[in-house]
């Protein structure tokens, strides 16, 4: 197998956990503000087969891999009824920004564990400063190249789908957060053109979107050479 393969596979599988975590997060917070529908429904799973959508969850982040670009896709949405909410506007920011939150969260523990392997040894210290610079640069012939892989690709995708998901564009994660603070006829267009704007966003504002990503990106790979 190639470095490149591997890499992708390894990319595909964090992702797979990533946006598990994400969904189930949102339907875990959504139950306990009062809401029983994702619950319900199975979604508090870390099965990623309850929560794939065929072309944002398989085919786009597939070809973003195959590319080399910033490996990006979306869940089936998770089912929320906001009024089950026993507070509606806290309980939807809460539920809203749990996905998010949940992604740094994993982000964080791959990179404490990415710290223990590279405090480890000698050879495993060299493996971890060589994740930066792409797959190739680790230290192949070590048993824990295959662990150390895994979690780097956590922790960078973790990171990409978290800093994405608060941007405050409909439907996205952020837009929940900042609706409830327009008025009614601003809310209702606000949601109207967020799908054009995401779109936008995303197939046009290649740029701004890493602009947003790349400081994060950086601080974990940045805290991640003090080990």
């Amino acid at each position: 197998m190639t470095p490149r393969v591997a890499e992708i596979i390894y990319q595909m599988i964090a992702f797979l956990f990533a946006i598990s975590v994400h969904e189930s997060a949102h339907a875990w917070t959504a139950s306990r503000c009062g809401d029983p529908t994702a619950r319900m429904l199975g979604r508090v799973s870390l099965n990623p087969i309850r929560h794939i959508d065929l072309f944002g969850t398989i085919i786009l982040p597939l070809v973003a891999a195959i590319s080399g670009i910033p490996l990006l896709g979306w869940a089936k949405p998770t089912p929320v009824d906001p009024r089950n909410f026993r507070n509606p506007m806290l309980d939807d920011i809460l539920t809203s920004v749990a996905g998010p939150v949940s992604n740094f969260i994993v982000a964080t523990a791959a990179l404490l564990l990415l710290g223990g392997i590279s405090l480890s040894s000698a050879s495993g210290h060299e493996l971890i400063t060589g994740l930066p610079g792409g797959f190739t640069g680790a230290v192949s012939d070590s048993p824990l190249t295959p662990v150390a892989m895994l979690l780097y690709a956590l922790m960078t995708i973790n990171i990409v789908l978290a800093v994405f998901n608060l941007i405050p564009v409909p439907p996205l994660d952020g837009s929940h957060v900042l609706r409830h603070f327009l008025s009614d006829p601003v809310r209702r267009l606000y949601d109207r053109v967020g799908i054009f704007a995401l779109l936008a966003l995303v197939y046009l504002g290649g740029n701004l979107l890493w602009s947003l990503i790349r400081p994060f990106l950086r601080f974990y790979v940045s805290m991640l050479g003090k080990f």
